[in-house]
């Protein structure tokens, strides 16, 4: 029965969910996002009772919603950031797809009601005044936005957090709902094409729900658990067998939690090697896989090679 002894090596448990520098730009990502919102929220509020004009409406109640998406995202990273303890010994990753599941159902909200005041618009159409005046605040909104989706990005790539990911989403989306309301307004307010702003603020609210569905599916995955991406995969297993000591990898499991991911996998060795050698294989590929997934809790299960898992299990009855 010494050949069958297998090992597993467990590491990662209680460590923080992020180091220090993480955790800034995190917090400072979450807070630009607010101030942006709020101050978006100001703007439109005044040039919308301005213009009369919907489709600038739809933008303000957009940025409405960014603020309280913004501030669930806040609140959801801080919770993230929690290193894992005793009560959650996987951490609190999961506060950032919840919180993006939140982000969804406001979005979908906002959307709907464009619809029925765009088709209300529709039915009956207004003169939108004032146009000068929404131009300068949507171009005053742009601007904004781009640097903020600038700097979310740059987080992102840092980070890979969920929160920011889909923050950084609705707010691209904001892009071009704010370059739409730009050509709504000149349209309306300029040309005289009173049609045209309740039916961009129609073809905003469609865009809006598709965002809603990008970013539910993207935190369903993470609460359901789904595998990494298969080139994720596939590179897992790359940096297992290129150890000159794995004979072979089978039982490959992996889940995200927020920044984290958690990697499990059995890793086939000669049946002949010492539990210490056998041990410190486990450790270099573990190493290995850390260097390629910094953010990585990674299980290891050293099995003899040849060895079925059915005869291993009837081994341990």
């Amino acid at each position: 029965m010494a050949d069958s002894v297998m090992t597993e090596s467990i590491r990662g448990i209680g460590k923080p969910a992020a180091n220090s520098r993480t955790a800034v730009l995190l917090r400072r990502a979450t807070m630009a996002s607010v101030a942006v919102a709020c101050v978006l929220i100001v703007f439109k509020a005044a040039a919308y009772f301005i213009t009369g004009s919907v489709a600038l409406l739809s933008s303000l109640v957009d940025s409405l919603l960014d603020s309280l998406a913004s501030l669930i995202n806040f609140f959801a990273v801080r919770q993230a950031l929690v290193p894992a303890d005793r009560e959650h010994r996987f951490g609190h990753g999961k506060a950032e797809p919840l919180a993006g599941l939140g982000q969804a159902a406001f979005i979908a909200g906002s959307a709907v009601f464009l619809v029925v005041e765009s088709v209300n618009r529709l039915v009956n159409p207004i003169n939108v005044s004032h146009g000068s005046v929404g131009i300068a605040v949507m171009l005053v909104s742009l601007a904004l936005t781009l640097l903020l989706v600038a700097y979310q990005r740059y987080v992102v790539r840092r980070t890979q957090s969920l929160a920011i990911k889909a923050d950084s989403l609705h707010y691209a989306s904001d892009i071009v709902l704010n370059l739409s309301v730009i050509l709504a307004l000149v349209l309306s307010a300029q040309l005289g094409l009173r049609v045209a702003d309740p039916l961009f603020a129609l073809g905003i609210a469609g865009y809006i729900i598709w965002s809603a569905v990008q970013i539910a599916r993207q935190s369903l995955h993470q609460l359901m658990d789904h595998e990494l991406p298969d080139a994720d995969r596939a590179r897992i297993m790359s940096v297992c067998r290129r150890h000159e000591a794995v004979r072979n990898v089978h039982e490959l499991r992996t889940r995200a939690s927020g920044m984290d991911i958690f990697i499990q996998l059995h890793l086939e060795l000669d049946g002949n090697l010492p539990l210490l050698q056998a041990h410190r294989v486990a450790d270099e590929v573990e190493q290995e896989l850390r260097r390629e997934f910094p953010n990585a809790d990674v299980i290891i299960h050293e099995d003899p090679a040849g060895v079925e898992e059915g005869a291993r299990h009837q081994e341990r009855e």
